[in-house]
């Protein structure tokens, strides 16, 4: 009965996610001109305060001080409201000049053509300044009539986070596990002995598809290609079937916490903090919230690198800067934009939020630093692992057109074979159609 309400619930959201799409289209596509006061930079950004109001208080007198013909009204969203709030400015024609976003949710709003393209503004010379992994991360490639299509930029890169594992050294002494995992194959063993010498589970994943993108980066780390060059399901593949039985497995041992289905990152948090799972897959900006929380978990832990397959590829998460085509200060927001995101104001802020640049003199800067640090805690051998990785980290995710949906019929389908509603072939080949006929 749970999970019928929940199906219902999802095609319930889809078709909302469809009529809004269509209704965002058709807003885009009017005329009517922002109302701004004259001079004024609006920037949104996402839940920054009140930990950066200072960092920001004093970014943006600098900025005004440089550029006396403008002022900066900065505006802080809460994280779970931003989507829906930048869609309806958008649709309003009232957007804010310069917004804090990550790709995958730009993505959606770059292929309506909703931001600037800033491939018509930036400079060759200013692109290379910015690592080109991450750069290109904030690509998408438009198809119009007669299938003829471009890429077109559509963020400037701001700050980057890589996933470091967080373990529980009691936990796994325990269990008699002796290192923490690498690869997803030694994640199947460590989970079997967490669970069956201590009663506790392993890790979570969340399968939800407005949460992580864990599970799918999966299938990219293990070596499978969501998408094709034409945009149709490459994943229904002999490899891709593997993944699905991966996840499959665990669940169905009872490797794998019931609340995966229903339950997001915060949840897996709240139960590493409660001593409740062995390893946690997170940012290192998450080990202060840990040990506020949980100071004798937060004691009992390390950190190692990010778990990932066969290809040794490593995730990382990006934020950018997007600028609304229809803003009327197109060269002062890409003026701020691009102040906000050089080196040296980069490379202050990574510092303060233990978060990595995504700028090249940055970036070295901040690597530089690092090894010269002489403290030995968790919180800075996290942040060397994390800025260590970004040698073979990227976006495992490509910015395409309604990712999100892929993401959900991967998801829904993994759990209709975690439930044994379907075979894991009929699932993958459900998946695969539900996306093929999306995209048609």
């Amino acid at each position: 009965m749970f999970f019928w309400s929940w199906h219902k619930n999802s095609i319930s959201s889809y078709i909302l996610w469809f009529i809004s799409g269509l209704l965002i289209t058709l807003l885009i596509s009017c005329t009517t001109p922002k109302a701004t006061s004259n001079g004024e930079i609006e920037f949104w950004t996402m839940q920054l305060q009140p930990q950066f109001t200072p960092f920001f208080t004093e970014l943006n007198k600098t900025f005004e001080t440089q550029n006396t013909d403008n002022k900066i009204r900065w505006v802080d969203v809460p994280w779970n409201a931003m989507e829906s709030k930048i869609l309806t400015a958008v649709s309003g024609k009232n957007a804010p000049d310069v917004v804090n976003l990550n790709p995958d949710f730009a993505a959606q709003l770059a292929s309506r053509k909703a931001w600037l393209n800033l491939d018509e503004k930036i400079t060759p010379e200013i692109k290379s300044q910015y690592l080109p992994k991450i750069w290109e991360a904030n690509q998408i490639k438009l198809c119009g009539a007669e299938n003829q299509c471009e890429t077109t930029t559509f963020g400037i890169p701001w700050y980057l986070t890589t996933t470091v594992t967080v373990y529980n050294q009691e936990l796994f002494k325990n269990a008699g596990v002796e290192k923490p995992p690498t690869t997803y194959e030694e994640l199947a063993i460590v989970a079997e002995k967490v669970k069956s010498k201590t009663g506790k589970y392993a890790f979570f994943v969340p399968l939800i598809p407005n949460d992580s993108n864990e599970v799918l980066q999966s299938f990219v780390q293990m070596g499978v290609n969501l998408v094709n060059d034409q945009g149709k399901a490459a994943f229904n593949t002999p490899e891709g079937i593997k993944v699905f039985r991966f996840w499959v497995d665990l669940f169905q041992k009872d490797l794998l916490p019931p609340e995966i289905m229903t339950q997001g990152h915060r949840h897996a948090l709240e139960l590493y903090q409660a001593g409740e799972l062995s390893l946690l897959g997170t940012g290192a900006e998450f080990l202060k919230t840990i040990s506020n929380n949980a100071p004798t978990i937060y004691d009992q832990s390390g950190v190692a690198p990010q778990v990932t397959g066969n290809t040794n590829k490593r995730s990382v998460s990006v934020m950018n800067l997007v600028i609304p085509r229809d803003s009327n200060k197109l060269d002062a927001a890409i003026n701020y934009a691009l102040f906000v995101t050089n080196s040296d104001n980069q490379l202050n802020f990574a510092q303060q939020a233990n978060v990595l640049p995504s700028h090249n003199d940055a970036i070295a800067k901040y690597i530089s630093n690092l090894e010269q640090e002489t403290t030995k805690d968790i919180v800075t051998e996290a942040r060397k692992i994390s800025a260590m990785q970004l040698n073979t980290a990227e976006v495992l995710i490509p910015p395409i057109k309604n990712i999100n949906q892929l993401k959900k019929f991967i998801y829904e389908n993994i759990q209709s074979a975690m439930l044994k509603e379907k075979t894991i072939e009929q699932a993958i080949t459900d998946a695969a159609n539900q996306w093929d006929n999306l995209s048609k």
